[in-house]
């Protein structure tokens, strides 16, 4: 926990009410050469204290041991499980980004401390459905996210059950399953890259993506407010299951770090602030980059992929003109096509 009046960094950009420190780093896990000492740091401070991942991953823990029916009942496709799954999954997507909504943007417990964007989310504009930035994200999370959520978990849990996914259990090897759960957003941040530039493309742009895309200025209900078709796409990580032996702790944390995560990045502002002291890291400023530019920053910080291919946008200007001018050639690059 860091006190956040000591590193309240002075703003570098007047499109921003708050940012950190720039240059953004991307994570120490594939800097080269090695920074063992920052990636010591960083491994402690997202697995070993109160971190997203660590909730996410006791969420996942809860709803094996709590609240997914026995596996022996999933061998048939019958309505009561999958229905209590559904229920599962909407009771627990709409009390996490319901309690972040409250928190940063309806109570304003944190007023504007550590909030990105200067602005307020969108009322009475014909941009969204019902005319509210609001209601059309919940209604795209809810209606859409949710159902093809539970549909993936569904058919995974099915597959597990009569054989179809191979299985690991915790008893017979231990070390491989805390190991997946350690790999687990390492595949998301990659499922994620090849996924979003994919969504990218110019027609399924048009189709799909541009639908989450409404949301510049962005809050948790934000996250998950996509299109039927980017929800089929994103959320078809869950086929790695299929592929790799696993549990269904595995599964649930895979498909609730791709959810509930989603609201938390979207949330809009770079932690929770009590007391002055940063309990509790949320937002992420490398993704709000991207809903403020869009054609940079396909992926996260986790894995540097956008470094790699050249679409990076550190936060600086040098960084905000790389994007302006990447995006004048894609844009020139399409008017060639025609």
């Amino acid at each position: 926990m860091s006190d956040v009046k000591s590193e309240e960094p002075k703003n570098q950009s007047r499109e921003w009410n708050y940012h950190p420190d720039l240059p953004i780093p991307n994570s120490p896990v594939f800097a080269w050469p090695p920074e063992p000492r920052r990636l010591a740091v960083w491994f402690k401070d997202s697995w070993f204290s109160l971190s997203e991942r660590v909730i996410i991953l006791g969420f996942a823990i809860l709803t094996w041991v709590y609240f997914q029916p026995p596996l022996e009942n999933c061998k048939t496709l019958g309505v009561e499980w999958i229905a209590y799954v559904y229920a599962r999954n909407l009771i627990l997507m709409t009390v996490v980004t319901t309690a972040l909504h409250l928190y940063f943007h309806t109570w304003k417990k944190q007023g504007m401390v550590k909030k990105y964007d200067p602005r307020q989310l969108a009322t009475n504009n014909g941009l969204y459905s019902f005319r509210s930035q609001l209601w059309d994200n919940v209604f795209w999370t809810l209606a859409s996210g949710v159902t093809i959520w539970t549909a993936y978990e569904v058919l995974v849990l099915w597959a597990m059950a009569n054989g179809y996914a191979p299985m690991l259990s915790w008893s017979e090897h231990p070390v491989l399953f805390i190991f997946l759960l350690f790999m687990i957003p390492i595949w998301s941040s990659f499922h994620f890259y090849w996924v979003h530039r994919l969504l990218h493309w110019p027609p399924l742009y048009k189709i799909a993506h541009s639908l989450h895309h409404r949301n510049v200025n962005v809050g948790p209900w934000s996250g998950l407010s996509m299109h039927p078709i980017e929800h089929i796409i994103y959320l078809s990580a869950s086929l790695i299951h299929f592929l790799v032996a696993s549990h269904p702790i595995h599964l649930f944390f895979n498909m609730q770090w791709a959810t509930l995560a989603a609201a938390t990045s979207h949330v809009g502002f770079e932690s929770v602030v009590i007391k002055d002291k940063n309990r509790l890291d949320l937002g992420a400023f490398h993704h709000q980059l991207h809903h403020r530019y869009f054609e940079c920053n396909y992926g996260n910080a986790e894995m540097p992929w956008d470094k790699w291919f050249g679409s990076f946008n550190d936060g600086t200007a040098a960084g905000k003109a790389m994007t302006r001018e990447r995006l004048k050639k894609m844009m020139a690059k399409q008017k060639g096509r025609r």
